[in-house]
């Protein structure tokens, strides 16, 4: 048996994030953009939710809404990584952007039970520009950032994912709750706008574009590059699994669904002149605040860990997958919504790891020309297990099993991809080398 491959990347400390920052422009403005963009989605995801749960009044609305937002990019993929590896994913990104900035304000028509209806074609409308949007941007990281820099660059956008999260769960708690959700989703249009602009600002090369046929509309029927992305990556034994590794994260799409109704029928907040509806949305920021409190702190630790070994991004993985299944497996039991936060932090600590890691050794392994299509196939069977998985927690949910056993059910299904990912960790050390990047 032969060991993995290192990578000469530096010992990562907090001086490797500023230097990054600091040093880096076109990361700083895709960074800011990230800032702003996401803490105007996670204000409007939970307008978006407590909105729906309120006017159904049912569960399996939420989980709807989920699937309209994820479940889309499954099937759009293989049509946005030949984009994306045909296009400058730079424009891909700001026009992604500024359609999103239409749809997100189009919400403001939502008034009633009777124009419910209009989130769900404005959701799939949103999904299918994020999934123009998300492999652009994981593609672009090793385009300009150094080898070096990649693992503390997925770190850092982790974090700020975290943080963006912790932010608009628990500011947009309260802003949805004391300003109105009209506020909500004309601060996350905004953002939109915010985001284009910054990405507008970024210089840098694209040599899979420049040396790219242009693209034609027949070009978007034709399949040949997705089989040819399907056949570079099957070639790879090594590689393979980390392409499955996102979609392995079984408790994404239910955490939302458990969470917004833990949040409002278990855990709501009781306090003074706060009325049943804003103390269930306060209750759902607590436990969303402990989710990306969790993500935040996972690979900021896993990272420095993981440091120069391809090896250790693996073993982080497989640790990822079993922490993830003891902080949901003990959710179950929680009694106070501090508690419940306390495990959802503990569980999004291993699964941001995962997620952090699996992009990483991608984008390391990756030639540029195929590396819109990998992105794209990671993020649509990501976007698949969580559709399923939100879509079967809503039915459980409303056919009357209490969301505590839900919780713990989903902490022990995080066994499945941890065995699974145990047995190619296995296989790949059978002498199988990772492709490195341009070789």
């Amino acid at each position: 048996m032969e060991p993995q491959p290192e990578h000469s990347l530096p010992s990562i400390s907090l001086s490797s994030y500023w230097r990054l920052v600091s040093g880096n422009r076109n990361f700083r403005h895709l960074w800011m953009a990230q800032i702003v963009s996401e803490i105007g989605d996670w204000f409007y995801t939970l307008s978006i939710y407590t909105l729906l749960l309120q006017l159904t009044g049912h569960a399996s609305s939420v989980a709807l809404a989920l699937v309209l937002q994820v479940l889309p990019q499954t099937f759009v993929g293989p049509l946005a990584g030949v984009v994306n590896d045909r296009l400058r994913r730079k424009n891909v990104m700001i026009a992604a952007d500024l359609v999103r900035v239409v749809v997100v304000l189009a919400m403001l028509l939502v008034r009633s039970r009777s124009t419910v209806w209009l989130v769900y074609p404005l959701l799939l409308a949103e999904t299918t520009m994020a999934a123009f949007f998300e492999p652009a941007r994981s593609s672009v990281i090793p385009n300009i950032a150094a080898k070096g820099e990649v693992l503390i660059a997925n770190t850092l956008s982790s974090a700020t994912w975290s943080v963006n999260l912790l932010i608009g769960a628990s500011v947009g708690g309260v802003v949805a709750a004391f300003f109105g959700r009209d506020a909500v989703f004309a601060l996350n249009g905004l953002s939109f706008l915010v985001s284009a602009f910054l990405i507008a600002r970024m210089r840098f090369a694209e040599p899979h574009a420049e040396s790219a046929a242009p693209l034609r509309p027949r070009d978007l029927v034709d399949f040949s590059p997705v089989v040819e992305g399907i056949r570079y990556v099957r070639n790879h034994r090594t590689l393979l699994p980390a392409v499955f590794a996102k979609a392995g994260e079984l408790m994404i799409g239910p955490s939302w669904v458990i969470f917004t109704v833990l949040g409002a029928r278990e855990f709501a907040v009781h306090w003074r002149n706060v009325d049943a509806a804003r103390g269930a949305m306060l209750g759902m920021s607590i436990l969303l605040g402990g989710r990306g409190l969790g993500a935040l702190v996972g690979p900021l630790i896993s990272a420095r860990w993981a440091g120069r070994s391809d090896r250790r991004l693996q073993l982080g993985i497989l640790f990822g997958y079993l922490i993830t299944a003891v902080g949901y497996g003990t959710l179950g039991f929680s009694r106070t919504v501090w508690m419940a936060s306390a495990c959802a932090m503990l569980a999004h600590m291993g699964g941001s790891t995962v997620w952090v890691f699996s992009t990483t050794l991608l984008q390391l392994h990756t030639e540029d020309r195929f590396r819109g299509r990998v992105f794209s196939a990671d993020l649509g069977f990501s976007m698949l297990t969580i559709a399923a998985g939100a879509f079967l927690c809503g039915r459980l949910l409303d056919a009357g099993i209490s969301a505590r056993a839900v919780a713990t059910g989903t902490g022990l299904a995080m066994l499945i991809p941890a065995a699974l990912w145990s047995l190619a960790m296995r296989e790949g050390k059978q002498g199988v080398r990772l492709p490195v990047s341009g070789e």
